[in-house]
């Protein structure tokens, strides 16, 4: 049965892993730890979600690290996700669902993880948290970026001290961020492909960040110093269709440069796919109200999948199974903010 521990000390060892694949050796459960500093109001940090995703663990183990001889500047929950597919450095378990997409407000059906997550958020609730930060990587090439379900000063301000780049999302739902942004400012961080030293650094440095704040004081927010995109597409290959990067008999061949595109603003025509087999091959996209939108986007031309129109995409992966498990990529538009 799964269950939510709550513990209020750090365990011996939880420091110590070499890896987050080891920390069934400290947890056999998801786990909140709950931590006093000498600001009461939490900031509320979620990791592992995705349990192939180890830039958040190793960022926390830093930032305890920092503070295991000196008081904590605020007080700290984090929330220790998908312990059980930690061992198999996967996603998730092939019995799961995806531990981001199971939080209040989803459409999946009532589950152990759905009530899981509405238990951490009720714990979290009670606490009066200051900010939520959830800490996640990307399989494909994408720069470090902020992702916000609010358009609100304090929601962009806090995405700005992370970085230029600014993602704005209404869906998938069930998210982390979007179930906590009913109770503070709330966060989901993306730095990069798992373990490199780069977003580690960055991501341990943004929650000392934060931690030190004393408000979300957003007087501070220039817009003219972030570029915001709002997703308005999500992409997927249907079940029905077969794709490789490799195998050429596939009925959709990817280029094994794909996920070179990420963030970068696309041309009209834009190759995505070639053709193998004209009946099957399509690739799938849905708006925010999980309306199929492929025509808008996508169009097939001389035995290719090519785009309809000028767009963005983002999180272009070349892993096969996280396209299968969760989608191939997503296409965004630029957002004008007022001055």
């Amino acid at each position: 049965m799964l269950k939510l521990n709550i513990i209020n000390e750090i365990p011996d060892g939880l420091l110590d892993l070499a890896s987050s694949k080891d920390i069934q050796q400290i947890f056999d459960q998801p786990t909140l730890l709950n931590l006093k500093g000498v600001k009461e109001n939490p900031l509320f940090i979620s990791v592992l979600l995705h349990a192939n995703e180890d830039t958040g663990f190793i960022a926390i183990q830093e930032l305890l690290k920092k503070y295991q001889d000196k008081e904590l500047p605020r007080s700290v929950s984090i929330f220790f996700g998908n312990i059980a597919a930690c061992k198999e450095g996967v996603r998730r378990l092939k019995d799961q669902p995806d531990y981001n997409r199971v939080w209040p407000g989803t459409d999946h059906p009532e589950c152990d993880e759905t009530r899981l997550m509405q238990n951490v958020v009720d714990e979290v609730a009670k606490q009066k948290p200051f900010a939520s930060i959830d800490v996640h990587n990307n399989t494909g090439k994408n720069p470090h970026y902020g992702c916000i379900n609010s358009l609100e000063d304090e929601y962009l301000y806090l995405a700005s001290l992370f970085s230029r780049t600014v993602v704005f999302f209404e869906t998938p739902k069930g998210v982390q961020s979007m179930a906590m942004a009913k109770l503070c400012p709330a966060i989901t961080l993306e730095c990069g492909q798992p373990h490199l030293p780069q977003g580690i650094e960055h991501a341990t440095d943004y929650l000392d960040t934060v931690l030190h704040m004393e408000s979300l004081n957003s007087t501070h927010l220039n817009t003219n110093d972030i570029d915001v995109f709002q997703t308005v597409a999500r992409v997927t290959v249907p079940k029905t269709c077969t794709f490789s990067f490799t195998e050429k008999s596939a009925d959709i061949l990817f280029d094994t440069k794909l996920d070179s595109m990420n963030f970068s603003e696309l041309t009209e025509e834009t190759v995505f796919g070639q053709i193998q087999n004209a009946d099957k091959a399509c690739l799938e996209a849905l708006d925010d109200h999980e309306q199929v939108v492929s025509d808008h986007y996508f169009t097939k031309k001389n035995n290719q999948i090519v785009l309809s129109k000028p767009m963005m995409p983002a999180m272009l992966t070349l892993d096969e199974n996280v396209i299968r498990q969760d989608c191939l990529c997503y296409l965004m538009e630029r957002i004008e903010l007022r001055p």
